[in-house]
Order: structure tokens, then C-alpha cells, then sequence
């Protein structure tokens, strides 16, 4: 099997992942996950799709992470790894499906409008 390639966006953050057999490494933007991401949480929220496969320790996985915040980030990387898994093994998409990782999250921040502080904000009224 060689390299394979996805992409997995959530809001801002776009996540181009690369999987290929090995021994379990996560490496983003050059760095150890561990470096990258130092919240627990988010280090957990990358690796779910392998720990839901049992996949942990059969691959090598490259991230190039741009745009967003760490949050999204995180989500993004989640969303490629699901979708290079299903790619490698088409068994294993009903279990990633029911845990909900192949979904993008179509949520985006919506734009701030002219005469208004924010997107849905309005000024304060006065009425003298």
C-alpha cells in the first residue's frame, strides 16, 4: 500500500492528511501531536477514528494543518484521518459513520453586516 492522501476541513481550518503503514506516529506541521496540540482533549479528538477502528498502532500519519484555531484544527485532522481510513478499508466506514467522523460540520461564522456591531447585533436603541 502507498501514501494515501485526504483532506478534511472544519470552519476555517483545512487538515491535507497523509497515511501510510507504519508504527503509530502522528506528526503535524513537522512537529510530534503531543507538541502540537498540548490539550489532552485535542490530542484524544485527532486519534478518535483510529481508537474507534483499533488502528493506532498500524500507521504513520502526516497532517499539514492551515487556517483556523486549535479547535477547529483538532476536528479537521479528525475528519481527514476518518476519510484516509475509509479510503485504505471500506469495512471500517460503518463504524466511523456511526460515530459520526466522516460528517463535515457545515457550520461557518457568519458575516458581520453594514450598519450592525456584529452579524445579528444591532446598535441600541434610543428613543430620545
Amino acid at each position: 500500500m502507498e501514501v494515501v492522501n485526504t483532506v478534511g476541513r472544519r470552519k476555517a481550518a483545512v487538515a491535507r492528511v497523509f497515511v501510510k503503514p507504519g508504527k503509530g506516529q502522528i506528526t503535524i506541521n513537522h512537529k510530534e501531536l503531543a507538541a502540537y496540540f498540548p490539550l489532552e482533549i485535542l490530542q484524544f479528538q485527532v486519534k478518535q477514528p483510529l481508537l474507534a477502528t483499533n488502528t493506532a498502532e498500524n500507521y504513520d500519519i502526516m497532517i499539514n494543518l492551515d487556517g483556523g484555531g486549535i479547535k477547529g484544527q483538532a476536528e479537521a485532522a479528525r475528519l481527514g484521518i476518518a476519510r484516509a481510513l475509509c479510503e485504505i478499508d471500506a469495512e471500517m466506514r460503518p463504524v466511523l459513520k456511526k460515530a459520526g467522523f466522516l460528517t463535515r460540520d457545515p457550520r461557518e461564522v457568519e458575516r458581520k453586516k453594514p450598519g450592525q456591531p456584529g452579524a445579528r447585533r444591532k446598535f441600541q436603541f434610543s428613543k430620545r
